[in-house]
């Protein structure tokens, strides 16, 4: 009888104590945190969305400006002579200068045959016409690109990467600025990305939610030059998911102390 009793007893602790400890163990990660996803709204939904926000912004060029132009043509030495005159202070290995022309007080660059030309007020492409048209004395066929060296975004925060996006040309939308930089991590808020711009003297803050697909026909989808890009952290999510990493950390040290008192207990049991 007393056999009987030790063989149950035993019985008891191999088979259903490891078996409440899994059961707990596995309750405890059964908690769904909801995840943050982009445009909640237009999930499982076939749809045509109107009224989009168009890219068809131009900056215009403004005093201290840094611009990258550059010329080709059927005239390869002028070219060359041309272009030469961006990359001053270049050759000097000990120099910080940044290659291109900065717009100066008086709102000219000075460039190779035409002197100091005004460029304040002009977009990119107004600019490119403009100095196609000043060139034709000296080039056939000239062709004139423009592009900034010192326009950019910043992208922080529940970031994959914090960084400095340069723009050479106008704009970026919200969305490839956030993909460039890694994508929102699994602790940011995506309902609530918030962007900084410049406005003369004073500082937009605008909060933006990129789960409704609302965004597309919003006036801050397209991010501008000297944009800051602040992703926000969901504090509620992040404790919650300290608490259940915490909470599965201690219930797996559980589950092993009585997965080893069970041994012991199963070698004093024979």
């Amino acid at each position: 009888m007393k056999d009987n009793t030790l063989a149950q007893h035993r019985a008891f602790f191999i088979f259903y104590i490891p078996l409440i400890a899994m059961l707990i163990a596995t309750s405890s990660s059964c908690t769904v945190t909801k995840q943050s996803t982009y445009f909640r709204t237009l999930q499982q939904k076939d749809t045509t969305l109107k009224d989009i926000v168009a890219n068809n912004f131009e900056s215009k060029i403004v005093v201290g400006d840094k611009l990258a132009i550059s010329v080709t043509s059927l005239s390869t030495l002028e070219d060359a002579l041309f272009n030469s005159g961006a990359g001053a202070g270049a050759n000097n290995p000990s120099s910080i200068i940044i290659p291109g022309y900065t717009v100066q007080a008086d709102g000219t660059v000075l460039l190779h045959r035409l002197g100091n030309v005004q460029v304040v007020g002009y977009t990119r492409k107004e600019l490119s016409k403009q100095l196609q048209k000043l060139l034709l004395p000296y080039l056939k066929e000239p062709i004139v690109q423009v592009n900034y060296l010192n326009h950019k975004i910043t992208v922080i925060g529940e970031i994959g990467k914090s960084q400095i996006i340069n723009l050479p040309e106008e704009q970026i939308s919200i969305l490839d600025a956030l993909v460039l930089s890694g994508d929102v991590t699994l602790n940011g808020k995506r309902d609530n990305i918030t962007i900084i711009r410049d406005n003369g003297n004073e500082k937009q803050v605008k909060h933006v939610n990129l789960e409704d697909n609302s965004i597309f026909s919003s006036a801050w989808y397209y991010v501008k030059p000297n944009d800051i890009i602040l992703v926000a952290s969901d504090e509620e999510k992040f404790v919650k998911n300290e608490k259940r990493s915490k909470l599965q950390n201690t219930l797996s040290l559980v589950a092993s102390g009585v997965s080893l008192l069970i041994i012991v207990l199963s070698q004093v049991f024979k």
